[in-house]
């Protein structure tokens, strides 16, 4: 038992396994002793804490040895750890962690690729589970291998039941308005000179995003998802804090190797402190997989929005949405969507039809993820308003860069950073801006 307690004082002190041997005083007096343990007495000694329930003891043995020098040695002890963490203890979030290590330096280890989409499926981050296994059919799999991944796929519609994201960032912004910089109107009685409120300002906010969802089954291949999303934006100026809130509730079927989920629910927007618009909306998204690397995901929406300012801008919103995302590596991919919309308010100068096609692409380089993306979008309106010379005519384009970097990781949260260029083309003055923002926080890494 003594030995047992120092070797646990030893492990939870964060000793490295290799340690020095004992020795004996110049008096012959004992000196103080230094256990020397070889890393496969470690892992073995691992593995007895595991087996008899001491976890705090295996765990702290098993990150012992995740500091082991050689790749081998630590990956192995990464992976028995995640595997503890996932099956004995369900902390799936922590198990997560440990694979992602992995993977940030043997993006090919397939196995540890699985249980990481595993690990998703159980957080039920569904999008991202079915991501690594694309990355993990892109790396190449053997034919034993490529059924395991079959039956993750399969078996994605055992998610956690119960789950919370959230994400804090600062997010400094040259337009937080996106209003025109121009300092006049043109109307169809005169030129107006515009108020600064009216205007372009920057500004430094603070970006708060969570959302929480309950997933009840409903028998072996369906479940019905209640999800509540927030977003908020708050800036000194408090007339430009936006807020919106939304519910969405409905059924999560699979069908076959396809997944189609249905969703009803209101949703709110605060601008400036002031109620800006209701909205009771539906929709619809279908994904099916393409091969083993790709994806096809396909979505149409509804809303009924009242504008709580305007009623002639009250609408009802038609929305159409397709993409492709294909794995190219273990550790790049990219995707393409196109998307469609139309806006029929009251008020035909209101009422507006747009499209847009978009395209991203991700690569991680080592704990870093990076993604970039390019998106362009055409409005038109149906006719022009009384006040404005000419009818409605946007060209929106814009560039995104952001980086997750889980080197940094605090628990199961890591850093990011997004940067991204946004210019709007119009034929009216007022619609006409551009901005550069950026957000730099922290979000949940799994």
């Amino acid at each position: 038992m003594r030995l047992a307690r120092s070797l646990i004082g030893l492990i939870a002190g964060a000793i490295v396994a290799s340690l020095a041997p004992a020795t004996l005083a110049q008096d012959g007096t004992s000196a103080p002793q230094t256990l020397t343990l070889s890393p496969a007495q470690l892992f073995d000694f691992a593995a007895q804490a595991e087996a008899r329930g001491d976890f705090a003891t295996a765990e702290a043995a098993y990150r012992a040895l995740a500091g082991n020098p050689d790749i081998e040695l630590r990956t192995e002890a990464r992976f028995r750890l995640g595997m503890m963490l996932a099956e004995r203890l369900h902390r799936y979030a922590d198990a997560a962690i440990e694979f992602r290590a992995i993977l940030d330096e043997k993006p090919g280890a397939a196995r540890v690729r699985l249980e990481l989409a595993r690990m998703h499926g159980q957080l039920g981050h569904l999008g991202a589970a079915e991501r690594e296994l694309r990355a993990a059919e892109a790396a190449g799999l053997p034919p034993e291998v490529e059924r395991m991944v079959r039956f993750y796929a399969g078996a994605l519609s055992a998610n956690k039941p119960l789950g919370v994201s959230l994400e804090l960032a600062l997010a400094p912004d040259s337009n937080i308005n996106r209003a025109t910089r121009s300092d006049t109107l043109g109307t169809t009685i005169g030129e107006f000179t515009l108020d600064e409120n009216a205007k372009a300002r920057s500004g430094l906010g603070l970006a708060l995003r969570g959302q929480a969802y309950l997933r009840v089954p409903i028998n072996q291949r369906a479940r019905w998802l209640t999800r509540v999303s927030a977003d908020s934006d708050i800036y000194r100026q408090s007339r430009f804090d936006d807020y919106s809130l939304g519910i969405g509730t409905g059924p999560e079927m699979q069908i076959g190797r396809d997944r189609l989920s249905v969703s009803v629910g209101p949703a709110w927007r605060w601008y400036g402190g002031q109620l800006f618009t209701i909205s009771a909306s539906s929709s619809a998204d279908w994904q099916h997989p393409l091969g083993k690397r790709g994806q096809l995901r396909a979505g149409a929406s509804y809303a009924r929005i009242d504008n709580r300012r305007n009623d002639l801008q009250d609408a009802s919103s038609f929305g159409l949405s397709v993409g492709v995302d294909r794995a190219l590596s273990a550790r790049a991919g990219i995707g393409l969507q196109l998307s469609a919309s139309r806006e029929a308010a009251r008020d035909p100068g209101y009422s507006t039809t747009s499209g847009g096609i978009g395209l991203y692409m991700f690569r991680e380089f080592g704990s870093t993820t990076a993604v970039a993306g390019i998106n362009y979008s055409h409005l038109e309106a149906d006719t022009r308003l009384l006040l404005y010379p000419s009818r409605r005519i946007d060209n929106r384009y814009g560039v995104s860069f952001a980086g997750t970097f889980r080197a940094l990781r605090i628990r199961s949260f890591a850093p990011f950073a997004r940067v991204r260029f946004e210019a709007n083309r119009s034929t009216i003055e007022i619609y006409d801006y551009q901005r550069v923002a950026g957000e730099f926080g922290l979000a949940a890494a799994f």
